[in-house]
């Protein structure tokens, strides 16, 4: 992360640790989150705003010290991907090109790794899954549910963790599993409800009620109709984000929702009716979050952390195919954020056709991890 430092990645940056470092100010100050100051964040995630705010540091500091924290989450996530690669029985070769690859992946995306606390949650998932596989499943579970606790998308790797441990624990294994995991979450969740209820549900509503996001496929593909035909746009800021307005980006944003919900449904299907294997188990734990990042009505660039230390996981060609369009997405995503966010937003032809370009490759990398196997040849 040394090198992230300098040159053009420091150019035009757009800090989210001015917001956490008003949070952990609070914190450390002795007031309540939720009740005494607004957050938007789940309550998992409050230690990665709390631990950098002891002594009250600058915000100069403070981004040092929180680039600290995640420099360690990304240690923590490296040692879970050894673990589960080994779990694997993965050759020498392929341990080395998939911890390679999550070493050398914040260059490739830039400087929003440094400024987002999403190796945070990004750490647990993998964490949690490489505990699965080594048959640690309960402690696997505790960390997706504390993952849970801290942003919502591990949730999306529930069932396929699920299903594995069902079809090779049995039942009464799954149920201990599931009990795990959410009992870890409302451990984290609950004390803020109680003291808070209506911070933390205004959280709750602020992130699920959020409009089209400028970045997400849907709102690439109306920018792209902008551009060609003349399609009307409306960019507004709210929500923490800039979002398209208007009945059209309204509808699709629900559009996009419920495929969402669809696809994700069809992989959790998929990976309970076949084989349960380790690699399997792998495979649709990456496209469950695949789905979730290229699909939903929000895409901010942070998503992408929480794909970098499991699609590298996936074997053979179809993980190596799986990483090039994870590395190409990466590099797209640069051209444009941050030195060009704002010409996004003023809809300026290239990084919109950028934008739509990156989408599309992440649709591509679904796919990729969701094509049916092969069937061998017949004699």
């Amino acid at each position: 992360m040394t090198l992230l430092h300098w040159g053009w990645y420091q150019h035009a940056l757009i800090r989210d640790t001015v917001e956490y470092h008003r949070y952990g100010e609070a914190m450390v100050s002795g007031h309540v989150p939720y009740r005494d100051f607004a957050v938007e964040y789940p309550p998992g995630a409050l230690p990665a705003f709390g631990l950098p705010a002891i002594g009250e540091p600058s915000l100069s500091l403070y981004d040092h010290e929180f680039q600290i924290l995640m420099a360690l989450c990304g240690v923590a996530a490296l040692a879970a991907m050894s673990v589960a690669l080994r779990a694997l029985n993965a050759s020498v070769e392929r341990t080395a090109a998939a911890l390679a690859f999550f070493a050398l992946a914040p260059l490739v995306l830039g400087s929003v790794i440094l400024y987002r606390y999403d190796l945070w949650p990004a750490a647990l998932t993998v964490a949690g899954l490489a505990a699965v596989l080594v048959r640690r499943e309960r402690l696997g579970f505790a960390a997706i549910g504390l993952g849970v606790a801290a942003k919502a998308f591990p949730a999306a790797v529930l069932p396929p963790a699920i299903a594995y441990v069902w079809r090779t624990r049995g039942r009464n294994a799954a149920l201990v599993c599931i009990g795990v995991a959410a009992a870890v979450a409302l451990a984290v969740i609950v004390p803020f409800l109680v003291l808070a209820p209506h911070g933390v549900w205004a959280s709750i509503e602020r992130q699920t009620t959020r409009p089209l996001q400028i970045e997400s496929l849907g709102s690439a593909l109306l920018i792209a109709a902008h551009h060609v035909g003349g399609l009307a746009v409306t960019v507004v800021s709210s929500h923490g984000s800039q979002n398209l307005t208007g009945s059209l980006p309204d509808a699709l944003g629900t559009a996009s929702s419920v495929l969402l919900a669809l696809v994700l449904v069809g992989i959790w299907v998929a990976a309970a009716r076949g084989p349960a294997t380790p690699e399997r188990l792998v495979r649709f734990t990456a496209a469950s979050l695949a789905a979730f990042v290229a699909l939903g009505k929000v895409l901010s660039p942070q998503f992408l952390i929480w794909l970098l230390p499991i699609v590298p996981l996936v074997r053979g060609r179809r993980g190596l195919a799986a990483s090039g369009l994870l590395a190409l997405a990466l590099l797209l995503t640069q051209v444009w954020f941050p030195i060009r966010y704002f010409d996004l937003v003023a809809l300026e032809a290239f990084p919109s056709w950028v934008l739509l370009v990156r989408d599309l490759v992440l649709v591509a990398l679904l796919v990729v991890l969701t094509a049916p196997e092969r069937e061998p040849a017949r004699s």
